[in-house]
């Protein structure tokens, strides 16, 4: 194996999915298969005795994985996800703009960026991939599986950090737009800010005392009887920022399925896609030096 091939775990982007890595603590197990099998319950010994007969299990060198190879911890191992039934995703992203540097998609409702969970080729990660035959695109930034618009993503694995970096120093200036009650008794525009933190389970998020970790300007759009369609400008980035900001005024999102929270999260329901969408987003090139602005073609319906 070639030294490139190396430094990707010694496996190529099979459909568009790169290598998944996990690492090794150290311990007693009598094989690397044993900790496999400890390590991810979900997945069968016989699952991972395929893969490794396949040479789709390798570690760090690229030296590949048997079945009854001892065990060493302290090192790294790359592996192909899979998912055995994984169920289509009926709605396609419109590609907005691809040069050598950026590739920007609008991204549907329901459709995640990147595998994760039960999601692994219907992402818009892999479609575009697929799509546009670029292993090695990555994304710069993500939006909730639920929201739709504009997604940026770097096609130089060397120029990620320069476009991320951005975020970071909130260097960006995003707009979203929103649909959600009307509150008249409010004035606007406004600015929430407040503390957010993990809630439970796992993938919420909530406020709570304490110092401002987020920040959001919310101004009025359009009325229309006893909805409004509200444009967001966060000026921080954490998880759930808009949906978590809009609830605690009053203004849950329309269609919302964990804000305010339920009980139980039903399923996806296509018929009622969360109503928040990511319309524009622009920023000095830190590569080129040009400004860059691009604008979502989709939009939500105010009844």
């Amino acid at each position: 194996m070639t030294k490139k091939a190396l430094a990707h775990g010694g496996l190529a982007t099979h459909h568009g999915v790169s290598p998944s890595c996990v690492g090794l603590p150290g311990g007693n197990w009598p094989t690397f298969t044993d900790f496999l099998v400890e390590r991810f319950p979900a997945i069968s010994r016989q699952v991972w005795l395929e893969r490794m007969a396949s040479s789709l299990v390798v570690d760090e060198f690229g030296g590949l994985v048997t079945p009854s190879r001892p065990y060493r911890g302290h090192m790294r191992l790359y592996y192909y996800r899979a998912l055995p039934a994984e169920p289509r995703i009926p709605f396609e992203a419109t590609l907005l703009y691809q040069d050598e540097h950026l590739v920007v998609a609008d991204k549907p409702h329901f459709l995640p960026v990147t595998p994760s969970g039960h999601y692994l080729q219907e992402t818009l990660l892999v479609r575009l991939k697929n799509q546009l035959g670029l292993d090695s695109l990555a994304p710069i930034h993500r939006i909730d599986r639920e929201t739709a618009g504009l997604v940026l993503f770097c096609v130089q694995p060397a120029e990620r950090d320069a476009y991320q970096a951005l975020f970071r120093q909130h260097e960006v200036s995003k707009h979203y737009e929103a649909i959600a009650a009307w509150r008249p008794e409010l004035t606007f525009p406004l600015l929430r800010k407040s503390r957010i933190v993990p809630d439970e389970p796992f993938f919420r998020q909530r406020e709570v005392a304490g110092d401002c970790n987020s920040e959001t300007l919310i101004d009025v759009l359009d009325i229309r009887g006893a909805q409004a369609r509200y444009g967001l400008k966060p000026v921080t980035g954490k998880k759930h920022q808009l949906r978590v900001h809009m609830n605690a005024l009053g203004m849950a999102i329309a269609n919302d399925r964990m804000y305010p929270p339920v009980a139980v999260t039903p399923d996806d329901d296509y018929a009622r896609p969360l109503q928040l969408l990511a319309k524009s987003i622009a920023f000095a090139d830190p590569v080129t030096g040009q400004a860059r602005r691009f604008d979502s073609r989709l939009s939500l319906a105010l009844d």
